[in-house]
């Protein structure tokens, strides 16, 4: 190579990366530093030191959020920056989503050992654009913006900055595409593809990504947005190192890495413990009935088994052992999304107040299965939604260390799991009249950044304030939305019962809320979310998990007229089996037992229904307080058929005090009665076992879950044994799919 070499003491980058990789594998300690000189020579210049350059990349987070237009970055912060060695481990990060920290990573290394040092060069005032899942990203809507950072000719660092789109030119309208089964159905994809120089962004792309996608204005604020960012954290890095001196500089920032190492180790020594945690979890992708192409239309379940072994040294290993097949969907996983999910988790649950770095994750074994859905090998196949995946997957994770927490006498920090974070309503049409006629909108609100989080051991679950891919969620102001989805305004927004799950703890709780299509035409309507099964492993210590997802919308409405004469119209549904929908509206009116549904063509007047999920529960509902029953019945969390049919609880609204009146007397009685048919109907394990036992060897299982143990067994002979031995099956045992 004629170039010289950008990395340290004349070394190209692709040296540095190999260097990194064998001084840890050969030593364990990140980049062989056996020793915190800096720290130990001077811990308070350290720890200003770090401080300084975190809040460096929150104020560049919080001045960015001022350049952008997309609302999704603007109300709920949808955004996060990170900075970097020259071979690409996060150093320091922003607040905001922190599933970002590792995939940049991934990013900058795909780049190092692609030999863009060489081809297309690495320069200072170069700009590079990702989305591509296969090179550390999460999903195509998830937009990365990386620069290099040089200081005298030599490359020291990286910026990077990440934010979630409205919309990327893909099959349909909307961020998270349900009918998207190959690369090809995914929008636009920039794969680590340079495309500025000299701090501006070229002209070529700006017209190119204009014409990529159906909202361009949120597209190139955005853009600016990111590196305007990635601008300030360079400033910062350069004034950090004319202040210390470079020498200090490229000490400190592995050494930086290797503190959050130990300090994750520590963290795990002092919170679990020792020994294998276990958890099951899945998903349905009820396509059979909805999808449009051939080879889509199957019913599928994901297998989602979670192997977490915590060693008594602080280390922890992760496996996905089992995990069952990729197919023709959306929600295929490749090693960023799995990387980013472990990522958000950990930095919640253990590590929330330290140095949040790559740290933990060089002190954390993975296993993502090859061929399987979270890491199928295959590039064409679509990446579009991985988060069907893997947000019931991580609750795996999440209950195996609440378990660890729970042992150690944590109790507050035990979560029962969290709620499905599913696209309530997506798609996309024209403006047919007003100011805007002509102009394309999207539907992809974000409220779903506030969904119900689960019981503690100590406590109910936060209701509508939680999302585990942000852990600084916030629902946005409904006003917000309606102004850029203008073709979709909302009609009622209220709390629907019977969503959180049950327990001494019950789950957060959530609301539900009707939209009306108006002033649009060519309208498209979609959305995903757990429906046929509960979507993961949600629930502890006879905790319930928290309610399924249902589809529900009209069509051919007689809203209008109801308009005009001023009458009743639907506010929402809270008793599916008197609906409102039903009862106030003449209309075709569809119920859907599943949420994934791919899109419907909607007109003027049509209305949708949605609601977000609640949390699971914590304990035994029979051990719930009274006092706490009546103040969900007040609140409107519970209906008066559920707290008796689950907590044993008698109550009467009295309309007089509008207020609920609990009957003690009949609520210990029927607290004993629940009790005495819970004996009743109860069954030894070796019951229950040989019960589902025969499901199996009598070939009594559905369709889909046929395709998905057989999926699992052939994927991993490890998965395969475990499952043979405990069901006692013989060694050439296989399930038959029809």
């Amino acid at each position: 190579m004629s170039k010289k070499p950008l990395g340290w003491d004349g070394k190209t980058l692709n040296v540095i990366l190999e260097e990194s990789e064998k001084l840890f594998k050969e030593t364990g300690y990140y980049y062989g530093i056996t020793k915190l000189t800096l720290k130990e020579e001077d811990p308070f210049r350290f720890e200003r030191n770090y401080a300084s350059l975190r809040g460096a990349l929150v104020s560049a987070r919080e001045t960015a959020l001022h350049v952008a237009a997309s609302p999704i970055v603007k109300e709920i912060g949808e955004l996060c920056f990170a900075l970097y060695t020259p071979e690409g481990d996060s150093i320091v990060v922003s607040t905001g989503i922190l599933v970002h920290v590792h995939t940049m990573s991934e990013a900058v290394k795909f780049m190092i050992r692609q030999d863009y040092e060489d081809d297309p060069g690495i320069n200072i005032g170069d700009i590079f654009l990702n989305n591509d899942p296969a090179c550390g990203n999460v999903h195509t809507t998830d937009v990365q913006t990386l620069i290099p950072i040089f200081w005298n000719e030599e490359l020291v660092g990286w910026a990077g900055g990440v934010t979630h789109q409205i919309d990327t030119g893909g099959i349909t309208p909307g961020h998270d595409l349900v009918p998207a089964m190959q690369r090809f159905d995914d929008g636009v994809y920039y794969t680590c593809r340079k495309i500025g120089s000299n701090d501006r962004i070229w002209k070529d792309h700006l017209i190119s990504a204009k014409r990529s996608v159906r909202t361009p204005m949120y597209w190139e604020l955005d853009e600016k947005c990111r590196l305007a960012g990635d601008l300030m954290i360079r400033d910062a890095v350069l004034e950090f190192i004319k202040k210390e001196g470079i020498d200090y500089y490229k000490r400190f920032i592995r050494e930086a890495i290797e503190e959050g190492r130990r300090v994750f180790l520590e963290r795990i020594k002092e919170r679990l413990i020792p020994g294998r945690y276990r958890a099951a979890a899945f998903m349905d992708m009820p396509q059979k009935n909805e999808a449009w192409q051939p080879r889509a239309r199957l019913d599928k379940i994901s297998n989602q088994p979670l192997e977490i072994i915590i060693k008594e040294d602080g280390k922890m290993s992760l496996s996905f052992e089992g995990a069952s097949g990729p197919g023709p969907n959306c929600m295929n996983a490749e090693k960023g999304a799995m990387e980013g999910g472990q990522w958000v988790l950990l930095t919640q649950i253990l590590i929330y107040a330290d140095k949040v770095n790559d740290g933990a994750y060089f002190a954390v074994e993975k296993n993502y299965p090859l061929g399987s859905w979270c890491n199928p090998g295959d590039i064409y196949l679509s990446y579009q939604a991985p988060w069907g995946n893997l947000i019931p997957a991580y609750t795996g994770m999440m209950k195996c260390l609440s378990y660890g927490l729970f042992s150690r006498g944590y109790r507050e920090e035990v979560v029962s799991g969290y709620s499905f974070t599913g696209d309530a309503i997506q798609g996309g049409g024209v403006y047919s009249d007003g100011p805007l006629i002509g102009q394309r909108w999207s539907l992809s609100t974000f409220e779903i950044s506030g969904q119900g989080l689960g019981a503690s051991a100590v406590r109910d679950g936060l209701n509508w304030g939680y999302a585990m891919w942000n852990p600084e969620s916030d629902l946005g102001d409904v006003e917000t939305w309606e102004l850029f989805q203008g073709g979709v305004p909302y009609l009622s927004r209220r709390i629907k019962p019977n969503l959180s799950g049950h327990g001494k703890f019950r789950g957060g709780a959530n609301y539900e809320g009707v939209a009306l299509v108006a002033y649009s035409k060519e309208v498209d309507f979609f959305g995903a979310r757990e429906g046929m099964v509960f979507h993961g492993a949600g629930g502890m210590h006879g905790g319930y998990p928290n309610a399924t997802g249902y589809r529900l919308y009209a069509k051919n409405t007689n809203l209008e007229e109801i308009i005009r004469n001023r009458e009743d119209y639907p506010l929402g549904d809270p008793d599916p089996s008197n609906g409102e929908f039903e009862r106030l509206l003449r209309a075709d009116i569809t119920r859907k037992p599943y949420c994934s549904i791919y899109p419907i063509t909607l007109e003027n007047y049509d209305l949708i229904y949605y609601f977000m999920s609640g949390g699971p529960g914590y304990g035994d509902p029979l051990e719930r307080k009274i006092e706490q029953i009546k103040q969900d019945l007040d609140d409107g969390f519970y209906t008066e058929n559920i707290v008796n049919n689950v907590y044993g609880v008698v109550a009467k609204f009295n309309d007089k005090e509008r207020e609920w009146i609990i009957d003690e007397k009949a609520t210990e009685n029927r607290r004993k009665e629940i009790k005495n048919e819970r004996i009743e109907k109860s069954m030894t394990f070796e019951e229950f076992w040989e019960k589902e036992r025969k499901k199996i060897t009598e070939n009594k299982l559905n369709d889909p879950v046929r395709l998905m143990y057989t999926e699992s067994l052939n994927l991993s002979k490890m998965w395969s044994k475990f499952f043979k031995e405990f069901w006692k099956l013989p060694e050439d045992f296989q399930i038959e799919v029809k």
